[in-house]
């Protein structure tokens, strides 16, 4: 569905955007990932043709975004982080107006805009000032025009930034029920909230691809080795005479040995974290040796992509992208 081919983006000594390459399929909803600066805001409107890029190739359904921007961009619709709304227009007024100029004219225009009404929830609010409306209704509003015209793609930059617990469960609910019919891709700096409702996840980091999979191969490839955090009543060779022969205990940290107790930290490969869990609790069993704690230790998503994320980078970045 969209091709993405070697994109960079500079501006001037800053590169916002760095060869990125990627393909998203028909039929799924994309969660594009990365912490403030990352290029995530530049990528989309890029990819939306909002916005020019210095090098690469992006096509939509097989359109070239920028050789042929009128074809291409009938496909798609689009949120930026900022809604561009008419405060002072209702939301019906607001959505006439946004399907006319995507060519809507007539009962084909009426008829999208009810529909686009009810599936975002805001058919109670059609007549009412949207500057009276709560964010997370004006995020709806948004996304209601984003979905006129009846696109294949539809592209949502942060679209759950400054609201409330509720409203985000909300806006999370409307993205899956989007994606039973559309392609969706949308942005977050939240890991967690990708997780729960995406089918692919895509990582951005100083405007470089670090990992594109679904959340359960990312987990898979991502979070080992897994490590095991556990408390003895022994002294630590006798500890890491029992840990070593344990099938998939690849190594022993020595934490602390206090008053005849010893604190390690047992690190395993790609091995089953319960099985060893099981083997070790046996090995001590039958070692006759006490264990005062067993508890296993798996990073988080959130620290591997803080890790592909390497804090260290150019801080020029992360202003650039703020900036636009």
């Amino acid at each position: 569905m969209i091709e993405i081919e070697h994109l960079t983006k500079r501006y001037g000594a800053v590169t916002a955007v760095s060869d990125l390459s990627l393909t998203i399929d028909s039929g799924q909803i994309y969660g594009f990932l990365g912490p403030n600066g990352a290029g995530k805001s530049t990528t989309m409107n890029i990819m939306t043709g909002c916005l020019s890029a210095t090098e690469g190739t992006v096509h939509i359904g097989g359109y070239d975004i920028f050789e042929e921007p009128r074809q291409a961009k009938k496909l798609i619709g689009y949120l930026p982080e900022q809604p561009p709304l008419y405060l002072n227009e209702p939301p019906l007024e607001y959505l006439r107006f946004v399907g006319e100029a995507k060519g809507l004219r007539g009962e084909a225009l009426r008829e999208q805009m009810d529909a686009v009404m009810e599936q975002t929830g805001i058919t109670a609010m059609a007549h009412r000032r949207i500057a009276a409306l709560s964010k997370g209704y004006r995020q709806r509003v948004g996304i209601a025009q984003a979905l006129l015209g009846d696109p294949q793609v539809v592209v949502l930059d942060e679209p759950t930034v400054g609201l409330d617990p509720i409203q985000i469960i909300e806006i999370r609910d409307l993205i899956r029920e989007l994606g039973r019919s559309h392609t969706v891709i949308f942005s977050s700096h939240i890991l967690s909230e990708v997780q729960t409702v995406c089918d692919q996840i895509i990582m951005i980091a100083h405007g470089k691809l670090a990992a594109f999979d679904t959340p359960a191969n990312l987990e898979k490839q991502l979070l080992s080795p897994s490590e095991i955090a556990l408390t003895a009543l022994a002294e630590p060779e006798r500890a890491e005479q029992i840990l070593s022969a344990v099938a998939g205990v690849a190594g022993v940290e020595v934490r602390d040995r206090t008053e005849g107790r010893t604190r390690l930290l047992v690190h395993l490969g790609a091995a089953d974290m319960d099985q060893v869990c099981r083997d070790i609790f046996l090995a001590f069993a039958g070692s006759n040796t006490v264990l005062l704690e067993l508890t296993p230790k798996k990073a988080s998503l959130e620290e591997v992509f803080l890790e592909l994320s390497d804090p260290a980078a150019p801080a020029e970045a992360a202003r650039e992208e703020d900036a636009r």
